[in-house]
């Protein structure tokens, strides 16, 4: 499908995300030397952090989140190919802020598309797939998307609302599951 086929919505999505030719540097390549902990975190929210102090500008955040790894261990570092520098992230380093929902045609099953507050731009499914979780406070679900090697999104609130007009349910061995399917995956919302 070329740009100019897309729905307009999911079409609008793209744009306000900066075009669908956004280019990351190689960091799952690159392997340097750790060079300890920067004063830095990624709040629950999304909001960016430098010594206590909100990193205000969008394109500094985009450009620390191009950098952005998470490691088998579970951290998180800024790597470039001669350092990597610890950060804490108090959830998912990325917030999924829009949605897009195109439901399925004929043959073609639902699609599921997010941006994030990165301006990344993902589409649920086998590469990307979504995971829920029960908010331990609460117990209501909290929604997340993979983004990238180990680095997800936390949907907001917003788009958990209208995830829920759109679920299905499906059984699993024998048991009705409600979740969303995008891209011929099916996503339970249920543990």
């Amino acid at each position: 499908m070329t740009t100019s086929q897309l729905p307009a919505g999911l079409q609008a999505l793209i744009d306000r995300a900066g075009g669908d030719g956004k280019s990351l540097p190689p960091i799952d390549r690159w392997d340097p030397p750790f060079c300890g902990d920067l004063d830095m975190r990624i709040a629950s929210d999304g909001q960016w952090f430098y010594m206590g102090t909100p990193i205000a500008r969008q394109a500094l955040v985009d450009l620390f989140a191009s950098v952005l790894k998470r490691e088998e261990d579970g951290k998180y570092y800024l790597v470039t190919p001669v350092e990597k520098i610890g950060l804490t992230v108090d959830d998912a380093p990325f917030v999924a802020v829009e949605m897009d929902f195109q439901p399925g045609e004929g043959d073609a099953g639902s699609v599921f598309t997010f941006r994030t507050n990165t301006g990344d731009v993902v589409v649920a499914g086998p590469d990307h797939p979504v995971r829920f979780e029960t908010e331990s406070d609460t117990g209501g679900l909290k929604p997340y998307i993979h983004v990238r090697g180990r680095l997800e999104a936390l949907l907001a609130r917003p788009l958990l609302y209208e995830l829920a007009d759109h679920m299905v349910e499906r059984k699993i061995d024998g048991v009705c599951v409600l979740g969303i399917e995008s891209n011929g995956e099916f996503f339970p919302a249920e543990q």
